[in-house]
């Protein structure tokens, strides 16, 4: 059985949100107990409701309440959540996985505090300056994992060669792809472009066992061959919020098109199937869960204002990381590469 620590009280929704979350994913997958942290009597009434909606107590019995009395809010600075808050949701759940009480942890929180918390509960591999946030992305061929996205705004390149080991074992170990082609995201596909940081990544990650294919550009996120992109958090998170921003703008233009007079209104009604194909390739909710890797243990990271969907499939990412034991493969493939 794969145990998993549900920070419920995070995000913009807190425990209602978590626990209808942590209900359908027991009732996804017959193989996980879930741990919920955070106010007992709240999570206890939530799970109640979910008890009257859903029946099936195979299901809760599988689910357990971790009390704590703190919640970290979203707006709280890291150095603050990890000194002041220790009886957090977030900080419990973390601990469970360094006592081993849990496989992995999974939290909707301040990503700042989480990430925080969880480098000092858990500590990085060996051979890990830093850890760094990963998550697919949509993309022509499915979707391109990219790191980092936001842990850290400044990388050297020998933490970019150590982003994209991780990314590449996750990207084979998670997602399947058995030679994963490894981008470094760049101004230009060139040889010459690109700064001496960028430059000096290329080198180290060409000199590595990974399947790398060199610089790629911005539009190769979404359509290039390329299984995993490479940047520092700064780009990466630059990156993310801008395609976040692109898929609300298309979204708000279709609707105002299709809503601009009675013919668009009767062709919106005749696209209807495939528009909603459209949006099952395209709903976010689908890729939420962005790990956080690098770490002894596993941490995802699922977005703030994530729904009960949404936060499932993170709680599924979890399931699967802990499932091809994720941080011993990095591990691995960290000694093969650096010949330890």
């Amino acid at each position: 059985m794969i145990r998993i620590a549900v920070d419920a009280m995070s995000g913009d929704y807190g425990s209602s949100v978590a626990v209808e979350a942590a209900v359908c994913s027991l009732s996804r997958h017959d193989d996980i107990a879930l741990r919920l942290v955070g106010d007992s009597a709240e999570l206890k009434q939530q799970i109640e409701k979910q008890r009257a909606r859903r029946g099936a107590p195979d299901v809760f019995d599988r689910l357990e309440i971790v009390h704590a009395g703190e919640v970290v809010d979203m707006c709280e600075s890291p150095a603050r959540a990890l000194r002041q808050k220790k009886d957090s949701s977030m900080r419990i759940a973390v601990n469970l996985v360094h006592k081993g009480e849990a496989q992995a942890c999974v939290s909707a929180g301040n990503t700042g505090a989480l990430m925080a918390t969880a480098r000092f509960v858990l500590k990085t591999l060996s051979g890990i300056d830093r850890p760094a946030i990963i998550s697919p992305i949509p993309s022509r061929q499915g979707h391109t994992l990219m790191l980092d996205l936001g842990a850290s705004a400044e990388s050297t390149p020998e933490q970019l060669f150590q982003f994209a080991v991780m990314g590449a074992v996750l990207a084979k170990a998670v997602h399947g792809v058995e030679q994963p082609r490894v981008g470094l995201l760049n101004i230009g596909a060139e040889e010459i472009k690109g700064n001496q940081q960028i430059k000096d990544a290329g080198r180290l990650i060409a000199a590595s066992g990974l399947n790398y294919i060199g610089f790629v550009e911005g539009d190769d996120i979404y359509i290039g061959d390329v299984d995993v992109v490479v940047c520092d958090g700064f780009v990466g998170n630059v990156a993310l919020k801008t395609s976040e921003g692109l898929g609300k703008l298309i979204a708000q233009f279709l609707r105002e098109e299709f809503a601009r007079n009675w013919l668009t209104k009767t062709s919106a009604v005749l696209a209807m199937p495939v528009l909603r194909a459209f949006r099952g390739r395209v709903d976010p909710r689908q890729y939420n869960g962005a790990t956080l890797v690098g770490l002894q243990g596993t941490v995802v990271k699922s977005h703030g204002d994530a729904d009960a969907t949404a936060f499932a499939s993170a709680i599924g990412v979890a399931r699967l990381e802990v499932e091809q034991s994720v941080p011993q493969r990095i591990r691995q493939q960290l000694a093969l590469n650096l010949g330890e």
